[in-house]
C-alpha cells in the first residue's frame, strides 16, 4: 500500500486549529480545499459536507463539494451537491456559481435545469 502524501503546511495549520476548537464554515472549506489539492477527495468531501451544514448559504462550498464529490467517484452525491449550491446560487444572485455549478453538472451528463 502506497505512503499518502506529507501533510502540506498549510494542512497541518488548519488541522491545528479544528483541533482546537476553532470549527468554522471557513475552516472546513479550506480543509477541504487542501485535502482535494493532495488529493484525498474522500477527506475533503467530509470536510465540505460540514462546511455547507455549518453554513447552506455558502456557494463556494457547494461547488468545492460537489468537485470533491466528483473526484471520489461518487456521481450521485455530486449531483445533489451541485443542485442545491445552484438552489443558493439562485437564491443569492450569485450568478456566477450558479453558471459554473451547471457546467459541472452538464459534465456528470445532468441538465441543469431540470428539476429534482
Amino acid at each position: 500500500m502506497a505512503t499518502p502524501p506529507p501533510k502540506s503546511a498549510a494542512l497541518e495549520n488548519f488541522e491545528r486549529l479544528l483541533a482546537a476548537g476553532k470549527d468554522s464554515a471557513l475552516l472546513r472549506f479550506s480543509l477541504g480545499n487542501e485535502y482535494l489539492k493532495s488529493g484525498d477527495s474522500n477527506s475533503a468531501a467530509g470536510h465540505l459536507a460540514q462546511a455547507v451544514a455549518l453554513d447552506p448559504d455558502y456557494t463556494a462550498a457547494w461547488k468545492l463539494y460537489g468537485k470533491a464529490l466528483a473526484a471520489a467517484l461518487r456521481a450521485d452525491e455530486a449531483i445533489a451537491a451541485y443542485r442545491s449550491g445552484i438552489a443558493v446560487a439562485k437564491r443569492k444572485g450569485d450568478r456566477q456559481a450558479e453558471k459554473e455549478m451547471g457546467v459541472f453538472l452538464r459534465r456528470l451528463g445532468q441538465d441543469p435545469h431540470a428539476c429534482g
